[in-house]
């Protein structure tokens, strides 16, 4: 099994331009919120809680996200209890407002996100893997924690295979 580094690596490989890692912090949530707010409907209220669709797939990346690394996995399940607590509250309203915002969303996370890749010039990552596509709202959380500081053990040993952001090289070409 790979380890959160292994993860993070690939993921990283893909994402060393600082033009595109903002990107991602912008498109990844975005579009995380989207799949939440698309998979939460249909539903049923149940004692107060809205069951949809969404809920078996939160658990299964939760579970991933903390079988991999308790600190992020916590973190991400965070994030995820929040994107079911605004899934459930906008799939009990219109359907209109409920697709639009989840269409919306998604369509524009992922302009955000072509942005970025057309500044890295180099593919998604998901295109080689699709595991990228769970990795990398983790990869989000794991770089928001080393611009604050955090795990730069985790960071030295990412820039150690990956090399670090190339912040010179994306001046220069700006």
């Amino acid at each position: 099994m790979k380890t959160l580094t292994d993860h993070l690596c690939q993921y990283a490989a893909y994402h060393r331009d600082p033009r595109n890692l903002l990107t991602h912090f912008v498109g990844i949530p975005l579009i995380v919120l989207a799949v939440a707010i698309l998979l939460s409907r249909p539903g049923l209220d149940v004692a107060g809680f809205w069951l949809s669709p969404l809920w078996p797939v939160a658990f299964a990346a939760g579970a991933f996200y903390l079988r991999l690394d308790l600190r992020y996995g916590l973190v991400m399940v965070a994030f995820l209890a929040q994107c079911l607590w605004l899934g459930a509250w906008l799939a009990r309203g219109p359907t209109a407002v409920w697709l639009a915002l989840g269409l919306g969303l998604f369509v524009g996370g992922w302009i955000v996100q072509f942005v970025g890749h057309y500044f890295e010039g180099r593919k998604p990552a998901f295109v080689d893997d699709l595991s990228g596509l769970l990795v990398g709202p983790l990869f989000v959380a794991a770089e928001l924690g080393f611009l604050l500081g955090l795990r730069q053990p985790l960071r030295q040993a990412i820039e150690a295979r990956v090399g670090p952001v190339r912040l010179r090289e994306a001046r220069a070409r700006a």
